[in-house]
């Protein structure tokens, strides 16, 4: 099937445009639930530095003494372009707080995803080709024992084996890759592999359906009954056709690893977005919140738009569509 490039440009357009649509209404709902969240931010940024002169020189500099729906259109204004306010606890800009938390973060979802893919795509596959089979059994029991398995009681376990045990890997810490790549290595072993075991298994078994549901499909029992070698019907039209589903549950698990896996950054004292916002909502540092989940939600949103033009070249007819 051959598509046009205005076809692809209209198909890409339209999933910016939904794109667009659903980050407003993310940014709505942020808004609403951080300010539904009791308690108050500023006297609790004060603390022992409360005076009534203070509080009210506080909720002025941030905006809150005003309307909530001028809170909102300011906020709005000022997140497109790029200015998410001040932290209420350090006094430093929003935006520079993140700035330095995403980049591990963003280390941490690549080596959690690329752990994932090594893990589950063989194992989906020939789990699938080997339907029914004791090899079927064993993967589907082991990712079954994957998904059950707590990510904070995994890491502890890894832990205790790796740095308590044997003293190989660092327990917690971190270090940026661009200043050692090999202490960022070591460092970023440990949560990884406990990321990616758990996410590696939830991927195993989507891959395991898509591939099995694809071999059972007409074509498919063409391609067998007209001679073609197995290795080729597997290579070029079972794995091919099974991409579609493969690369929705991977955009998903990256999307949930970026948005920051909470308990696994608190094991490890890796200092992700995870932790961030249970930081701040804690202190209900409402602009760092606002911020922090604001980044989440774009990152989220920004893989997933990646994931349907990615799609449109696996799969022509998603375009035609």
């Amino acid at each position: 099937m051959r598509i046009s490039t205005a076809q692809t440009l209209r198909f890409i357009g339209s999933r910016a445009l939904s794109t667009a649509i659903v980050l407003l209404g993310v940014m709505i709902v942020v808004f609403a639930l951080v300010h539904l969240v009791p308690g108050d931010p500023v006297r609790l940024a004060l603390g022992t530095r409360y005076t009534p002169e203070a509080y009210e020189a506080l909720r002025a500099a941030s905006g809150l003494d005003r309307p909530l729906i001028e809170q909102f259109f300011v906020y709005l204004g000022n997140a497109v372009t790029g200015d998410l306010g001040v932290s209420f606890r350090n006094g430093e800009p929003v935006s520079a707080v993140l700035l330095q938390r995403l980049p591990a973060t963003i280390s941490l979802a690549v080596a959690g995803i690329v752990v994932a893919l090594v893990i589950s795509l063989p194992a989906g596959i020939w789990s699938a080709l080997h339907e029914g089979r004791i090899s079927d059994v064993i993967v589907r029991l082991t990712s079954q024992f994957g998904v059950s398995v707590p990510d904070f009681w995994l890491g502890m376990l890894l832990i205790s084996l790796f740095s308590v045990t044997l003293g190989l890997l660092p327990a917690s810490g971190y270090v940026a890759f661009g200043e050692d790549p090999v202490g960022w290595l070591r460092q970023v072993a440990l949560p990884g592999l406990t990321v990616g075991l758990v996410a590696g298994a939830i991927m195993t078994r989507y891959i395991r359906a898509a591939v099995i549901d694809v071999a059972s499909s007409g074509y498919i029992r063409t391609a067998v009954s007209k001679g073609l070698a197995r290795h080729v019907v597997v290579s070029r039209h079972i794995v091919r056709g099974a991409l579609v589903p493969v690369l929705t549950i991977a955009g998903i698990q990256l999307a949930t690893i970026l948005g920051g896996v909470i308990v696994v950054e608190v094991v490890f004292a890796w200092p992700g977005l995870g932790r961030l916002v249970y930081d701040a909502v804690a202190a209900r540092d409402y602009p760092l919140i606002q911020g922090a989940i604001l980044l989440v939600a774009v990152m989220f949103i920004v893989v997933n738009l990646l994931v349907d033009v990615l799609y449109a070249f696996v799969d022509p007819r998603i375009r035609a569509a």
